[in-house]
This record gives C-alpha cells, sequence and structure tokens, in this order.
C-alpha cells in the first residue's frame, strides 16, 4: 500500500472513533431522577451577565439604611412570610416569589420615601426577620439561588398570602382591587391547603362597632355611610369573594374595607355572611389573606406531597416562566 492510500484509511479510522465517541451517552439516570439538590427549573444561559445585586435596605427599628447583598435579604424574608420549619420546597417556592417581588418593586423605583431599594417594614414592602433564619431557610434560598419568575419576559407580582379558604382568588382585581397593570398570568386554583390549614383559617368570624365602622370609612376610604343600619355584598367574583360591599350609605371595595378594618382581624374577603346584630357588624368568612397567587399553606401541602418549588409556582400562576438572573 503506498503512503498515499495509507494515509487515507488511518484519516477515516479517526473519523471513525471521532464519531462515535461524540454519540457516546453520559451516565443514564433513573426516569424522573433530577439532580440533587437542584429545583427542576428552566436553566438560565451558561454564562449571566449579571452578578448578585447589593440592596440597599431601610431598618424600620433603627432608622438607618445599609448594604446587604441580595440573597442574604432574601434568607430573612422567607423566614419572616414562612414558618421556617416547613418543607424546604416551599420555602425554596417562597423564596423564588420573595426575589421577584423585590427586583420587581425595585425596578419601579424601591421604597422611594426611604431613598431605599427595600424596607424591613412590612406595610412599606417584605416582612424580614433574619433571627428567624435556620438551615431550612439556607438551603432553601441556596438552591433557588438567582432564579425569578417571568411572564413574556418580564418580572411578575409575586403575590402570595396565607391561606386561600379553599381557592384562590381568579384576578387581582378580585382579590386586592388592583388596576395599575394587566396580571394575566394570576388564575383561580383549588387551595389544597386548606385540608391542612389552622383551625381559625377554616372558620372565622369578627364584629366591630357601627359607630367605629363609620368613623374608619369616614377616615380611611374618605366616605361618609351615615347611620349603619344595613349590610350586605353588591358583587362578589369568580371565587365567591366580596369585590364590592355596601354598608348604610357607603359603597366600598371589599379590599378596601379589610384594609381600613385591620387585615388581622377582618382575615379575608371571602364572607360567608355579613350582618347587623345590635350595634355590630359581624362578619363570617374563611381563610386569610388577599387570596391572590400562592397560597402559603396551599404550597406546604403540595410540597409534602412530593412537588418541587418549579411546580408550586406553576400550579398557582398561569403561564409563567422561571429564570435564572444570576450564578
Amino acid at each position: 500500500m503506498n503512503s498515499g492510500k495509507r494515509y487515507m484509511v488511518l484519516a477515516l479510522v479517526l473519523m471513525f472513533i471521532l464519531v462515535m465517541m461524540s454519540g457516546c451517552p453520559g451516565p443514564a439516570r433513573k426516569p424522573g431522577q433530577q439532580e440533587p439538590d437542584r429545583p427542576d427549573v428552566v436553566p438560565g444561559p451558561e454564562e449571566l451577565k449579571q452578578e448578585e445585586p447589593v440592596i440597599s435596605l431601610y431598618d424600620k427599628d433603627t432608622g438607618k439604611t445599609t448594604r446587604i447583598k441580595m440573597e442574604k435579604y432574601i434568607q430573612g424574608v422567607v423566614a419572616a412570610e414562612m414558618d421556617p420549619t416547613w418543607p424546604v420546597e416551599a420555602l425554596a417556592a417562597q423564596a423564588i416569589l420573595a426575589r421577584t417581588f423585590t427586583l420587581k418593586k425595585i425596578e419601579e423605583g424601591g421604597v422611594k420615601k426611604r431613598n431605599a431599594d427595600a424596607s424591613t417594614d412590612e406595610e412599606e414592602f417584605q416582612a424580614y426577620a433574619p433571627e428567624k433564619i435556620n438551615d431550612r431557610v439556607q438551603r432553601a434560598v441556596e438552591r433557588t439561588r438567582g432564579l425569578v419568575v417571568t411572564y413574556k419576559g418580564k418580572y411578575i407580582n409575586g403575590w402570595f398570602h396565607a391561606d386561600g379558604g379553599g381557592r384562590t382568588a381568579a384576578s387581582a382585581l378580585e382579590g386586592l382591587a388592583y388596576k395599575k397593570e394587566p396580571t394575566p398570568y394570576i388564575k383561580s386554583v383549588k387551595d389544597p391547603g386548606f385540608a391542612i390549614t389552622a383551625p381559625e383559617n377554616k372558620s372565622w368570624t369578627v364584629q366591630f362597632p357601627l359607630n367605629m365602622v363609620r368613623n374608619i370609612i369616614r377616615e380611611k376610604i374618605g366616605q361618609d355611610p351615615g347611620v349603619i343600619r344595613t349590610a350586605r355584598i353588591i358583587k362578589k367574583g369568580p371565587s365567591g369573594r366580596a369585590m364590592t360591599i355596601r354598608l348604610g350609605n357607603a359603597t366600598v371595595s371589599g379590599p378596601a374595607l379589610r384594609i381600613a378594618l385591620g387585615k388581622d382581624k377582618m382575615r379575608s374577603t371571602l364572607i360567608e355572611r355579613l350582618e347587623i346584630r345590635g350595634n355590630n357588624l359581624v362578619i363570617h368568612g374563611r381563610g386569610y389573606g388577599h387570596g391572590v397567587g400562592m397560597s402559603q399553606w396551599g404550597a406546604r401541602a403540595l410540597a409534602e406531597k412530593g412537588k418541587n418549588a418549579q411546580e408550586i409556582i406553576n400550579y398557582f400562576f398561569k403561564g409563567v416562566e422561571i429564570k435564572k438572573v444570576w450564578k
């Protein structure tokens, strides 16, 4: 065999070896098996340009503003907003929503009156309790590092609530009277957490003196209902939440009335009965919170059934994508 043919044969052999090596599969995983300590998420690009942000955080207790890394801040939020002893996947879903909520709010200007990106005052931003951080919270935040929820490339409003009372709100308008922007990713679903929730969320009753109700509506809502002799729900949303309520001469939104009377007293707008009894307004209802987005008790129930953070978020939100925005 001459040298030309020898080189040609050698080249063909080398090509064959390369083709076989490139087609050789890696170690197989069992069906449904995932990589350890990784949520089932839509992967981000290999090289992410954005670095973990350092944000300015206003402390309501000290009145001071400090700088803190985003992921460390999210740990404090998760520890405050959800029971830190709950399943890691429920805490992980909470972490993804808290991170998304934070970035969207910062994108919108942060807490302008504090000249800060975020605040520890939950009336202004999110709850924050770094003293409650434990191993579960740290694991939940670390395994979801940099993950956010988007809809058509933009951050969603990462709404969550304690308990949906059996079913979450069909829209942000129904649960929050929110009209600022469209929120097509909000949907109404059965809340699996209602089966395991605290007794006070299954059924609650609260009463308010009528004179106090009149003063609160006048001061906080800007209407004078006059002497309140009648109370009735004018409009309910698809999930059964009271959207419009008539008290005396005033017509108010259910969410506005709840905020005015106190969110921990009027636990939700999922009202089963509204009545005047003697000199009191008596409200019977179920659930706890505005009902929009993720139910925290529902997240716990799903996690206990083996669902991961992405599956939990996709259960409560429609058409969203989970993306990694920094390493």
